[in-house]
């Protein structure tokens, strides 16, 4: 197994920079790449800004998030990731957007380096196709927010070899999560249930069922979920709500995965959740309210 002490996090969102938090916290020196040096630096004050929160509720002591952010770096070259012992990205949920960092990685790899994805709901097999290591590649499904969350989901490719998945859970437990296996199926063990009752719901408040209070309120209340189905569709973003739907959709040929036209027409719109300030509620206020 490779020994890991380097990891390049390729994306400084919000699933990048929990990525680049909790390895950074676990010890490990993190590389963070984005497309501009100006997103690597709103990333790097996002994670500041994070850890002085676990700072405050007495999560992490002061020298533990000190000695964290000191061992984040900023990569303003891909090619810089290529030569961490772990390189993980954590781009957009696009297919053809996350096998253009692998296919532009390539060159420039050490050859023992480990390629990982976040997807949380593309084939692993279908990326790992345009490294030069597919043997050497596996999934490892961050969950959102990466601090809070224990889970990771474990997916292997066809073709990846034991040692690398050993090394990924390994990885994975190092981090303080627990990990489940899954299988190389669209979307996978977590969103193949969990996205799919989000576009129920958004089904639910488009034939009239309920409304956006009222739906959320019926799951909180009734089926004691933290969140409710809307309201976590505005967490997660829309627009990866659509992407995994659309990619469970094509993949299983199964007309119950059909994306809701009102998901869809808010995507269009780009009222994609929290991120943009409007999703099923507005969030330009004090408080959220909700739009339907």
């Amino acid at each position: 197994m490779v020994q890991i002490k380097t990891v390049g996090v390729i994306g400084a969102g919000q699933m990048g920079t929990g990525i680049a938090h909790v390895c950074a916290l676990a010890g490990y020196d993190v590389l963070l790449h984005d497309v501009s040096a100006e997103k690597i630096s709103a990333g790097i004050a996002l994670i500041e800004k994070n850890l002085t929160r676990q700072v405050s509720r007495n999560i992490i002591d002061h020298e533990a998030a000190q000695a964290a952010i000191a061992r984040i770096k900023p990569a303003d070259e891909l090619q810089t990731v290529a030569a961490t012992d772990l390189a993980i990205e954590a781009a957009t949920e696009n297919e053809e957007v996350k096998k253009n960092i692998f296919k532009a990685l390539a060159p420039h790899l050490g050859p023992n380096t480990l390629l990982a994805s976040n997807t949380s709901s593309i084939s692993i097999t279908r990326l790992a196709s345009v490294t030069d290591r597919p043997e050497r590649f596996i999934g490892l499904h961050f969950m959102n927010p990466v601090p809070l969350m224990k889970l990771v989901e474990v997916i292997r490719g066809i073709a990846t070899d034991a040692p690398t998945y050993e090394t990924a859970v390994n990885f994975a437990r190092s981090l303080g999560k627990s990990t489940t296996n899954a299988e190389d199926f669209p979307a996978f063990i977590v969103n193949r249930i969990l996205v799919p009752m989000i576009n129920e719901a958004i089904y639910t408040l488009y034939e009239g069922v309920g409304t956006v209070e009222a739906i959320d309120n019926a799951l909180k209340l009734g089926a004691n979920h933290p969140m409710g189905p809307l309201e976590l569709g505005d967490f997660i973003g829309l627009d990866t709500v659509l992407s995994i739907m659309n990619v469970l959709y094509e993949g299983l040929a199964d007309s119950k995965y059909r994306p809701c036209p009102l998901l869809v027409k808010y995507v269009e719109a780009g009222w994609l959740g929290r991120k943009t300030g409007r999703g099923f509620y507005d969030y330009r206020g004090e408080t959220p309210v909700p739009t339907r």
